[in-house]
């Protein structure tokens, strides 16, 4: 896939352990910085994450969009067993790096497997960042309720909106709103109706990915 305007690859291998790789998309118009990875099965090139990155370059947020470590270390497949502490150590290093380009509050977002690695780092780490952007949160694996991914909630102190599909099966409306209960920081869920775990699709992105845009920003960002 070829990169899109407005944006610069982007490789930093300086911090130990946590290589970054993605593409960097600067803004001059505002101070705030915001890290988006992928879920387990994709990269940072999805049709998801380029045009929340550039909508949100667009309204002044720098954005950095990245490949976790574990799609760096191959192309294809899903994360290997043990890899999330590596995968939440590329997001710290992400952080760390943009804050070279954003000397604003810090903010971190994430599809699926990613979103989940998000919150597991904010969990551990209160105060890292300001607020998080979950999108289709994998609240447990299709068909397997019984499975929740939910152990850390309790814990997580960052504000946080859930953009979840309608039709999402990892998790159910409902699902997504009785777990949310158990999270003490505040929580907003916005439902994309009709939209399955990828969320976005080419038909419904001219009006999903300003409402995600404007949603994140009137509630969850610092003016």
């Amino acid at each position: 896939m070829t990169t899109p305007a407005g944006s610069a690859e982007f490789v930093e291998t300086s911090i130990d352990g946590a290589p970054v790789r993605g593409y960097l998309h600067r803004s001059s118009a505002g101070p705030a910085g915001l890290v988006l990875t992928h879920g387990a099965g994709a990269n940072c090139q999805t049709l998801l994450l380029t045009s929340l990155a550039e909508a949100f370059q667009s309204a002044g947020v720098t954005v950095l969009r990245c490949d976790l470590p574990f799609r760096q270390a191959r192309p294809h497949g899903p994360p290997m067993r043990g890899s999330a502490e590596k995968d939440q150590a590329g997001l710290r290093a992400a952080l760390t790096l943009l804050r070279a380009y954003a000397a604003g509050p810090m903010y971190l977002g994430g599809h699926s497997y990613g979103g989940r690695q998000a919150t597991m780092l904010s969990a551990s780490q209160p105060g890292l960042i300001e607020g998080l952007l979950l999108l289709s949160y994998p609240l447990h694996p299709p068909e397997r309720p019984e499975q929740m991914r939910t152990q850390h909630f309790p814990a997580l102190q960052t504000p946080a909106l859930f953009v979840q599909g309608s039709k999402d099966g990892f998790a159910s409306m409902a699902e997504m709103e009785e777990a949310l209960k158990l999270i003490p920081a505040r929580t907003e869920l916005l439902p994309i109706p009709g939209a399955g775990h990828e969320l976005l699709s080419k038909k419904n992105r001219e009006q999903v990915v300003p409402q995600v845009v404007q949603t994140f920003r009137a509630g969850f960002m610092k003016a």
